[in-house]
């Protein structure tokens, strides 16, 4: 694992054993979880989502505490996934990093509570898993609107984005 442009976000890079019968990887260890972040990753809640090219999902975050923390990847197509700093008083607050997910390199990242998170679909069809510390509470999920300009996120430029109605009127980049 290594952190991806701040602490509580981490790109895991699995090894991955090829022969003529294909891949195996460890795609999730919590043992990796706890070494990193000094604590281990409860799983309440497994998701999977499949989207067309373009498709922008997020950016989401739960209220903190109780928070939700995941482990996200790519197992078919390829996403740019991006992590946003949302934890006020954090010295990162307002950064962001992004890291493409695939089925190729296996990647996946880890986000800790208070982390945003949103990603594009980059392939024709993706599918993202993740596995999530706390379930989807509604009264507790808010979003950041991915596209405001505040906020900066460089999403593929020849890519049209299409939102769902929920993030589309998401609001604008709050200042600390």
């Amino acid at each position: 694992m290594q952190e991806l442009g701040f602490e509580a976000a981490y790109l895991v890079t699995p090894t991955i054993h090829s022969d003529d019968r294909g891949d195996f990887l460890e795609w999730f260890r919590a043992d990796w979880i706890e070494e990193a972040v000094g604590h281990r990753l409860g799983l309440a809640q497994a998701n999977c989502s499949v989207s067309r090219r373009g498709v922008l999902r997020g950016i989401h975050f739960a209220d903190v505490p109780v928070g939700q923390a995941k482990f996200v990847t790519c197992v078919s197509g390829a996403v740019l996934d991006v992590a946003v700093d949302l934890r006020v008083g954090s010295p990162t607050f307002g950064r962001w990093a992004a890291a493409e997910l695939d089925d190729r390199t296996r990647s996946a990242v880890y986000l800790a509570e208070g982390i945003g998170h949103g990603f594009m679909a980059l392939s024709e069809q993706a599918t993202v898993v993740y596995l999530c510390s706390q379930p989807y509470a509604p009264a507790r999920e808010h979003g950041v609107h991915p596209l405001d300009p505040e906020l900066g996120i460089r999403w593929p430029e020849d890519i049209t984005p299409v939102l769902s109605p929920k993030d589309a009127a998401a609001p604008r980049w709050p200042t600390p």
